[in-house]
């Protein structure tokens, strides 16, 4: 299975000023340091927890239909699924529709009615488009994750150690990490 960023979010989910004021920062010496810190905090929040922060598309393949008919969506907060595609083992390219979405689970859930019988490419022959995040601006991120990107990047600014995850940030960020059964 394969997840890539289709669409990447047009926000960060801590803002440079609300992260400089955090960090006590006047002026804008740093302010692409503190930037690329950000989106470096981000990218590592959303990996420990497996959860998208800012709205997002993703594109998510797989080599074969779910065996149970039940797909549980990574990355959560499901928004939507756009589009179930699918590519035969001539390489011919179909849209599957016959499917539901329960994105008020967590994660959110697709369960196919019906699957269609044919055979498949071998490799990555079924892509899921959805979209995901909390919602489109900083408001919409929870305050505990906000946080703990700020500490992260808090962190990273006075050490200059990036990619070190400190434990107490990190369990910040594990409180809210997805679990898969």
């Amino acid at each position: 299975m394969t997840l890539r960023l289709f669409t990447a979010p047009v926000n960060l989910p801590v803002s440079l000023a609300t992260v400089k004021t955090f960090l006590r920062v006047d002026g804008s010496t740093d302010d692409a340091l503190i930037t690329q810190l950000i989106k470096a905090a981000t990218e590592t929040g959303e990996g420990i927890t497996r959860r998208s922060f800012i709205t997002q598309t993703l594109d998510w393949t797989f080599d074969a239909w779910p065996s149970s008919c039940v797909l549980n969506v990574p990355r959560p907060r499901l928004q939507s699924v756009t589009s179930v595609k699918y590519l035969e083992d001539d390489a011919t390219e179909h849209t599957w529709t016959d499917y539901t979405v329960d994105a008020k689970s967590e994660p959110g859930v697709i369960v196919f009615e019906d699957l269609p019988g044919v055979t498949l490419e071998e490799s990555g022959a079924v892509t899921v488009r959805f979209v995901a995040g909390y919602g489109l601006s900083e408001a919409d991120v929870p305050d505990h994750i906000k946080l703990a990107l700020m500490q992260l990047v808090s962190y990273w600014y006075e050490t200059r150690m990036i990619g070190d995850v400190p434990a107490g940030i990190r369990s910040m960020f594990m409180q809210e990490r997805v679990i898969w059964f």
